[in-house]
This record gives structure tokens, C-alpha cells and sequence, in this order.
């Protein structure tokens, strides 16, 4: 009976004194935390989904207070949370123009042309050293494999006919899914805008031509035909000014291929 009452007190009086050491570590070493960082962290949506460029909401309440990064940065958040974080600050805070992810390419199975079938593993860091970029002749289009609908936490992508498309309705702004696509076809932009450049080919008008339907083919006509100085040509293809631009969709109409889309119309 000693042997094994002994042992057990033994223990149990080592357990007790290393208990009572770190219970006056922790008081003696503890980090004061500001209390503004919980209250902040409690008003933002808890998505971690990295849109505000820190690791997650802990973060990023973090950042705002001790650092002084923006307060209005998530995503997510709604202008009235822009608005609590800034009572909590006692700062006014403006609330920044939404933002949704967009596809800069329409070249759907019937309207781009393809090298060849592909059987490797389905995702697009894998398919893109191809040589030539991909199975798809446009070296600067969609490849459809999805690794941006992977990345997205809120369903907001999805592949429709070898293209990602974006459903603005379920887009949160987050942007997780712009460093997935190793073809850069994908911006955030402001939400709600109509008028939009749906190709993202830097290729000269004829090589356009030949693989795909609906790319833009560099003819300047949407820049000459814009009232209000909004687009540019930049490496062979038009980029608009959202500051400028009135959404009249006068370019969309100009460009002969449908490089750029009139949702506004479409809606209609």
C-alpha cells in the first residue's frame, strides 16, 4: 500500500507546486492587451479570409489599434462596422467603395480555340507550364480549372463552359482569389459597375482573331468613341478609368468583337 501511496503524493505535490509557479507566471509575465483590440475584433465578421491584408480578424484588430492600420480595410464588414471601429477610436471613419472580383475573359469552350485535351492534375499552377501557357491557344485566357473557385470561402465562384465567372450577389471583396490565378485575369473592381472589359489578351489584333471569338483585338475604337476620356490602351487592350467613366456603354457597343460588356444592358 506505501509503494503506491507514496508515488501518488508525490505527485500530486509536484503537480501543486509547478500549478502554483506557472499560476504566478502568468500574472508576473503577462502582456497587457490594449482593450480596444477585443473591441474590435468582436465588431469584425470573423472570416479570416485575409482580404485586409493581415493574417485574419485578430490581426487586423491588432494592426488597427497598435499600428494604425485603416479601419475601414475589411471587406466584408459593413459600413456600419467601419463605423463602430471608429466610434471605439474616436476617429471618424469614411467607408470605402465595395469591391467584387471580375474575370477578364469570356472564352468559353464555343468561343476560344484549344491546343489539344489535357489530363494532368486540375489545377491551374499545374496546367499553365504548358508550354504556351495552358491548354487553351490564348496563353492569356481563363483555363478553367478552378483553383480560384477553391480559394473562395463563400461560393461566390464557379466554372461555367471552361471559364471562371463570378457571382457578384455571393462576392465579399475578399480578393482571396486574385494571387491564385496565375494568369492575373482576375481584378477586383468597384461593385455594381456595368460597362467592363471581358478580355484580358495582350496579343496583337490578327493572333486574336484566329483563336478566339470574342477577344479584344487592339482596334482603339472603344477609346476613340468614349465622350468622356475614360479609356486607354495599355499593352493592346483598353482599360477603363472608374473614376471617369459614366457608364453610357457607347464602348461596348463600338467594339466588334464584344471584348467589353454592357451588364447594365443585359440586366434590362
Amino acid at each position: 500500500m506505501k509503494e503506491i501511496l507514496f508515488p501518488l503524493i508525490s505527485l500530486g505535490g509536484l503537480g501543486l507546486l509547478f500549478g502554483v509557479v506557472l499560476g504566478y507566471s502568468s500574472k508576473k509575465f503577462a502582456v497587457e492587451v490594449n482593450p480596444m483590440v477585443p473591441q474590435i475584433r468582436g465588431c469584425l465578421p470573423g472570416a479570416n479570409c485575409g482580404g485586409c491584408g493581415f493574417a485574419g480578424c485578430d490581426a487586423y484588430a491588432e494592426a488597427i489599434v497598435l499600428n494604425g492600420a485603416a479601419p475601414n480595410a475589411c471587406p466584408i464588414a459593413s459600413p456600419e462596422v467601419a463605423g463602430q471601429i471608429g466610434e471605439i477610436l474616436g476617429v471618424e471613419v469614411s467607408t470605402a467603395e465595395p469591391k467584387v472580383a471580375y474575370v477578364k475573359c469570356k472564352g468559353t469552350k464555343d468561343k476560344a480555340l484549344y491546343k489539344g485535351d489535357y489530363y494532368g492534375i486540375e489545377d491551374c499552377s499545374n496546367a499553365v507550364i504548358i508550354p504556351g501557357g495552358g491548354p487553351k491557344s490564348c496563353e492569356f485566357g481563363c483555363m478553367g480549372f478552378g483553383s480560384c473557385v477553391k480559394a473562395c470561402k463563400f461560393d461566390a465562384l464557379h466554372i461555367i463552359d471552361g471559364v471562371a465567372v463570378v457571382d457578384e450577389e455571393k462576392c465579399v471583396g475578399c480578393g482571396a482569389c486574385v494571387p491564385k490565378c496565375p494568369k492575373a485575369i482576375i481584378q477586383m473592381m468597384p461593385k455594381g459597375r456595368p460597362v467592363k472589359i471581358t478580355c484580358n489578351s495582350k496579343a496583337k489584333g490578327a493572333s486574336v482573331k484566329k483563336i478566339c471569338e470574342v477577344g479584344c483585338i487592339g482596334c482603339t475604337l472603344c477609346v476613340k468613341a468614349c465622350p468622356f476620356d475614360a479609356m486607354e490602351m495599355v499593352n493592346n487592350l483598353p482599360v477603363i478609368d472608374y473614376d471617369k467613366c459614366k457608364n453610357c456603354g457607347i464602348c461596348a457597343k463600338k467594339c466588334p468583337t464584344a471584348a467589353i460588356d454592357n451588364f447594365r444592358k443585359a440586366k434590362a
